[in-house]
């Protein structure tokens, strides 16, 4: 293999801590044409889909049948929410703005430089691409943060996966910290209790409020994955700080694939089946999406909505995911300044200090003939952010 490494390196060059926040991603337009790649990046990843012991036998059903019926399906999908103004995936549209947010809010407690970039596990823009932005931009240290709350294999490991995946082709590799999971950090669950206080104070309280999760198959929660437990972890807490009894709240999976056995109760069988227990009045609210997107907005907000009146249910409120409120801003950010404590940018920096070794490095360069005097300064927050400008 030959290694990637960076040519006439500039000697004397500051150095930056590099944020790298990622979510799991989005095609690039609502259209079977463009789900196909998706789907199938997505559904080749061995932590989402783990195969048979024949590999060979999933990439035929993948590749002869579900990739010839599903992606047109999910255009439909993909299309009742996409934003024909030009904003395009309400995923993507978000989470640029939470990177951005959390830049704001983040940069003040830094003395060096400080540098963020999205990169999504699916789609564009990569999590390749975005290590590639930050180690162009003279990062040597760089954290990670998945917005997956609660850590599973298929979300939060993958993400692991494609970050070392791309650093193994590094000539010379930055320092490297992962957060792995905040599922019962303090600040996510009171915005969590906040949202959900704030559209009960228009909306009314229901009769029953349901948490629900992105599900996994049961056979990877009985081979050791602590997804199941953390996402009720996170109720259990959000219900603690509002105070709910154990009949006032629900924990639910959704969005199945397949014919095997997920994580129960399943979120559309308990909706078709509350309002034969009495329940009539919900709110529905997805603790384990950081932003909005096909399966909040369409599956909750539409498909489960119509599976809960259609049973005779007669009051569903959909709560949106935090996004980018800024109660759930600072509880990213926070989670960033624990995670860099101890960096020489955070911490510790001495400008002029600084400065001073850097002449001397670059003076030393220049007299054996070396790059130089590279000057590289922050960008401004843009609503793209740092990265898509590159881009």
């Amino acid at each position: 293999m030959l290694y990637q490494g960076i040519q006439n390196i500039q000697h004397g060059a500051e150095s930056a801590t590099g944020i790298l926040i990622t979510n799991l991603g989005t095609p690039d337009a609502p259209t079977k044409e463009a789900l196909k790649p998706y789907l199938k990046e997505f559904l080749m990843d061995p932590r989402v889909v783990e195969p048979p012991p024949a590999r060979w036998l999933w990439r035929l059903i993948l590749n002869g049948i579900i990739l010839n019926t599903r992606p047109e399906k999910s255009a439909e999908a993909y299309q009742t929410i996409w934003d024909s103004e030009g904003e395009g995936a309400p995923l993507l549209n978000i989470t640029q703005r939470q990177v951005n947010a959390i830049a704001n809010v983040v940069r003040p407690h830094f003395q060096g430089r400080v540098e963020f970039v999205l990169g999504m596990r699916y789609g564009n823009p990569s999590i390749a691409s975005g290590l590639k932005a930050l180690q162009a931009k003279g990062c040597q240290r760089i954290l990670v943060l998945p917005l997956y709350p609660q850590y599973a294999a298929a979300t939060t490991a993958s993400t692991f996966d494609a970050v070392t995946a791309e650093l193994q082709t590094w000539r010379w590799l930055p320092e490297i910290r992962f957060i792995n999971h905040y599922h019962r950090h303090t600040g996510y669950i009171k915005a969590l209790a906040n949202s959900i206080r704030e559209y009960q104070a228009q909306h009314g309280k229901p009769q029953l409020l349901v948490l629900s999760y992105h599900g996994v198959p049961q056979r990877y929660l009985d081979n050791g994955d602590p997804y199941h437990c953390e996402c009720l972890v996170t109720s259990r807490l959000v219900a603690e700080e509002l105070e709910l009894s154990k009949d006032e709240y629900r924990t639910t999976f959704q969005s199945l694939f397949g014919k095997e056995e997920w994580i129960k109760p399943y979120t559309d069988a308990t909706l078709k089946a509350l309002p034969a227990e009495g329940i009539k009045s919900i709110q529905v609210i997805c603790p384990g999406f950081s932003a909005d997107c096909l399966e909040t907005i369409e599956e909750i907000g539409e498909e489960n909505r119509e599976y809960f009146e259609e049973a005779g249910g007669e009051k569903f409120g959909f709560i949106r995911c935090l996004n980018d409120r800024e109660d759930h801003t600072h509880a990213l950010a926070d989670l960033v300044l624990q995670h860099t404590q101890g960096w020489v940018e955070r911490d510790g920096f001495n400008k002029e200090a600084d400065q001073k070794e850097r002449t001397t490095v670059q003076k030393n360069a220049k007299q054996m003939g070396c790059p130089y005097n590279l000057k590289v300064t922050s960008p401004p927050i843009t609503k793209g952010g740092f990265f898509f400008k590159m881009m």
